[in-house]
């Protein structure tokens, strides 16, 4: 169809598409958080696409709203169906770490970072994670996105005065859980350089200082690795300076990312990502220590040019062969799920 002066005329379809396009970035962004896989945000802002595509929307004053009402019921009755297929409820010592976003550092632009729908820290999904799928909600659309009580009562079947006491509840344990963390990204790559230049060095003190003595080392594998590999927690500084000088030898396959929010490590054997480490700074101390190294998950992030992360220290162009089963802080993971 063209018009009066030959040009093509939008359908109102092509028009639709342009519209949702523009709210994307938002959609993905509330789906990441209440869903903690880019993966899996990606298909509940597809299956909006095809909800919004069947939907008479001719009375919808606010597009973006909608859109967001129905990304978020989609994601509770995924978070409903997941805690149902689970053995046991993830609580705060659960070993389980979400799948993180990571990019090169050397691509990111401080001024524009906080603008960015995956700009979330590794740790705050953490928590989510243990909270309901209610709750998650309740909290997700409300004080990340500014979504009103009224709408969100709608999307969990309750008052809006019950809405905000799941937001309240979920408000509690998220700030109970995850401290303030630096900002700062220069600030951030010292404390990980200092980290990792001390468990190179064998330096057990020099890491004792770096970390928080509370520090927790939350270390996901799967659950078909086994030994010294395997999924674990460990809390306190000397316990998880013993952990990381355990795996020590693995430190020249270790190259510097922002995973999240924050400046982080990854471990690339033989141009392959085989683990992902996010690190928690506050006043100049290691608080967390987030790893995911499940082969399958790992192997699934979508992860641009491994080749243009940066060494973390320059002696990782000439790393020794990998062996067989590496895993560990920072370490790639017993890939085989032989353990030690």
């Amino acid at each position: 169809m063209t018009d009066d002066h030959g040009g093509r005329v939008r359908t109102t379809d092509e028009a639709l598409a342009d519209r949702f396009e523009e709210h994307r970035p938002h959609l993905r962004a509330v789906a990441y958080r209440m869903l903690g896989s880019p993966a899996e945000a990606e298909d509940a802002v597809q299956e909006t696409w095809l909800r919004l595509g069947r939907s008479d929307t001719a009375d919808v004053r606010n597009l973006g709203g909608w859109l967001t009402t129905v990304t978020g019921r989609i994601c509770l009755d995924l978070l409903r169906s997941r805690t149902a297929r689970r053995e046991q409820p993830i609580g705060e010592d659960s070993t389980f770490v979400p799948d993180p976003v990571v990019r090169p550092l050397s691509a990111v632009d401080p001024e524009q970072e906080a603008l960015r729908s995956d700009a979330v820290a590794l740790a705050l999904l953490v928590v989510l994670e243990t909270l309901e799928p209610a709750e998650r909600l309740a909290f997700v659309l409300h004080d990340l996105f500014a979504v009103p009580f009224e709408d969100i009562a709608g999307i969990v079947e309750r008052s809006p005065a019950a809405a905000r006491q799941l937001a309240s509840r979920a408000r509690r344990r998220v700030q109970g859980a995850t401290p303030s963390a630096e900002r700062d990204l220069a600030r951030q790559r010292a404390v990980v350089d200092a980290f990792l230049a001390a468990s190179r060095a064998g330096d057990f003190e020099a890491l004792v200082a770096v970390l928080d003595p509370d520090v927790v080392l939350r270390a996901d594998a799967g659950a078909k690795v086994r030994g010294l590999a395997a999924s674990k927690l460990v809390r306190g500084a000397r316990e998880v300076a013993g952990q990381s000088l355990l795996f020590r030898h693995f430190a020249p396959y270790a190259r510097v990312a922002l995973v999240g929010d924050a400046v982080g490590v990854v471990n690339v054997v033989d141009g392959r990502l085989v683990s992902v480490m996010a690190v928690t700074v506050v006043d100049g101390r290691v608080v967390a220590l987030d790893i995911l190294a499940d082969e399958e998950r790992v192997a699934a992030l979508d992860v641009p040019d491994l080749a243009s992360l940066e060494p973390a220290h320059p002696a990782a162009p000439d790393a020794p062969d990998a062996p067989d089963a590496p895993g560990g802080p920072g370490g790639p993971g017993d890939l085989d799920g032989r353990g030690a």
